[in-house]
């Protein structure tokens, strides 16, 4: 088998390694800030949130489709075609579209506004809100690329 096959390979899983063991821990590390309502812990913890999710998800990202898209090209695999790297192609856009379109501004005024509440007595109603649907299309876009996961290993089609 070809070097740059296995090395491109290699990326690939370790960028969706980086990836989807981010999406999980910061959603996980956010939660739990976030129940003890204590806006010193929330404010910092929605600081890191963003900052991991731009090296570490983004990161990642980078590493899954990269390495993926390039082993597909360089080796002839018509990804298209290919039913289950269709579908998994599709997933990851789609996480990344919601990350993107959704998630991200979300976070960019949940720690703006986080800045503002660090040192008062309680957190803003306007901050719940936007924590809801960080929780809603945050699990929706953890999900996805967790389905495509399989699509990865077992290639069903």
């Amino acid at each position: 088998m070809d070097h740059s096959y296995l090395l491109l390979k290699s990326i690939h899983i370790f960028g969706a390694i980086i990836f989807l063991g981010n999406i999980i821990i910061t959603g996980w590390w956010k939660f739990m800030a976030d129940r003890t309502r204590d806006p010193r812990v929330i404010a910092f913890a929605q600081r890191q949130v963003t900052l991991t999710d731009f090296v570490f998800t983004g990161g990642g990202a980078a590493l899954v489709f990269g390495a993926g898209m390039g082993n597909a090209v360089l080796h002839g695999m018509d990804y298209l075609a290919i039913r289950w790297m269709a579908w998994g192609l599709g997933l990851f856009t789609a996480s990344g579209v919601i990350w993107v379109t959704i998630l991200i501004p979300i976070q960019i005024k949940q720690a703006r506004m986080a800045r503002h509440f660090a040192n008062q007595a309680a957190v803003p109603e306007g901050y719940w809100r936007l924590c809801r649907l960080w929780n809603i299309f945050g699990t929706l876009a953890t999900v996805l690329p967790l389905i495509n996961l399989y699509w990865m290993v077992y290639k069903p089609f």
